[in-house]
């Protein structure tokens, strides 16, 4: 009896997820490059680069931005956020003919701000300080992505032509290694299910989200959330900021792009580890509950139809063999965007336990004290 209603349960879920769960399975949009016209008005665009040891993306990444064949006006400013490793000096040393480029030395990061958000805020501040109107756009990306001529202008195209506040995509990752091919997709898959990209796009949804490598955002709608200081403890800063600036009113765009890439490699499991432990237990609110609740879900969408379908007799291997075959079906979308075999769907199970275990470990981080460490920094969210 057990085994039939957890049977029954797993493929309710996967029903309700497939055909109610805003297609999170079709991943999102994908914007094509828009020709840009010299003769069309178009507005100014302030670039924010936070910096801090990038010494082997950082040349790439300011010579693609500086590369742009966006018609109207372009400033970068680049906060150099601490770096040891002469990041600052190196992007400075990028071929500026145009004179475009600005490098910040931040300055110390005062209580209560996560440490990206502080070299954020003060990119901004200069902004303001370059283009005194609340006109315009602010484009917001990493130091470790890189990006073609068209993208900056094709963002803008979007944003104007839908009266959009806030454009943001899910940069294309680093997918070479062993262990980025195994997983590296689901974290974008896992994304998906997190924020349905059709829900963000939706006015009428309350789901807010957005992917921090890629985010241009109106001036006026920065404003008018209290700009980046309304952000300032945040350590999912991309999904607070789109969900500041959907509660205010504001219509968003979150899809995909082919025009942005992560330069940055995972060669090994640990690094990913790091990547989704910085935030997973931040995500979960630091609550134990929550905790508890995401484990018995993973357990329950990803791992118990693989032992149902291998392990179980009559209805309950059946159900749990349609629950299973429903959760890869939903995965070769995100491989298919990899450029990946649907054979590596089999493994899902395996992932969604990865994950789970990295889940944990950020929680584990949390209450022994460490908080969030990245970038040799440890700190906490305000809660």
């Amino acid at each position: 009896m057990v085994l039939l209603l957890t049977a029954l349960l797993c493929a309710l879920v996967w029903l309700v997820l497939i055909c109610f769960h805003g297609r999170f399975w079709q991943g999102g949009p994908i914007l094509d490059p828009v020709p840009v016209a010299g003769a069309e008005d178009w507005p100014a665009v302030c670039i924010v680069v936070p910096a801090r040891d990038e010494a082997g993306s950082v040349q790439a990444c300011v010579g693609s931005l500086l590369g742009q064949s966006y018609p109207g006006p372009l400033r970068l400013i680049l906060v150099d956020d601490g770096s040891t490793d002469g990041t600052g000096a190196l992007a400075r040393a990028v071929p500026d003919p145009a004179r475009r480029l600005t490098v910040v030395t931040g300055g110390e990061r005062p209580p209560g701000w996560s440490g990206k958000l502080w070299a954020v805020a003060q990119g901004v501040a200069e902004a303001r300080r370059q283009v005194p109107e609340e006109t315009g756009y602010v484009f917001l990306t990493d130091a470790d992505i890189t990006h073609d001529p068209a993208h900056i202008a094709t963002l803008v195209a979007k944003a104007r032509a839908d009266g959009l506040d806030m454009v943001s995509e899910m940069v294309e990752l680093n997918c070479v290694s062993m262990a980025e091919r195994m997983l590296v997709p689901a974290f974008v898959f896992f994304f998906a299910l997190l924020y349905p990209f059709a829900r963000v796009n939706d006015p009428r949804s309350r789901v807010a989200g957005a992917a921090g490598g890629s985010i241009l955002i109106h001036r006026a709608a920065l404003a008018r959330i209290g700009g980046i200081e309304a952000l300032r403890g945040a350590l999912i800063d991309d999904c607070t900021l789109a969900h500041h600036v959907k509660r205010s009113g504001g219509r968003l765009y979150l899809g995909h792009s082919r025009l942005a890439r992560s330069i940055r490699p995972y060669p090994h499991p640990g690094d990913i580890w790091r990547m989704v432990a910085r935030t997973a237990y931040v995500q979960l609110r630091y609550s134990p509950l929550m905790l508890a609740g995401t484990v018995v879900g993973m357990a329950l969408v990803w791992i118990a139809p693989m032992m149902l379908a291998l392990f179980g007799h009559g209805l309950p291997r059946l159900l749990g063999a349609v629950a299973w075959v429903a959760s890869m079906a939903s995965f070769v979308p995100t491989l298919r965007r990899f450029r990946l075999s649907p054979g590596w769907a089999l493994l899902l199970p395996l992932v969604a336990l990865f994950y789970t275990a990295a889940t944990v470990g950020s929680a584990v981080d949390h209450h022994r004290g460490r908080g969030v460490v990245w970038k040799s920094r440890a700190y906490r969210e305000p809660q």
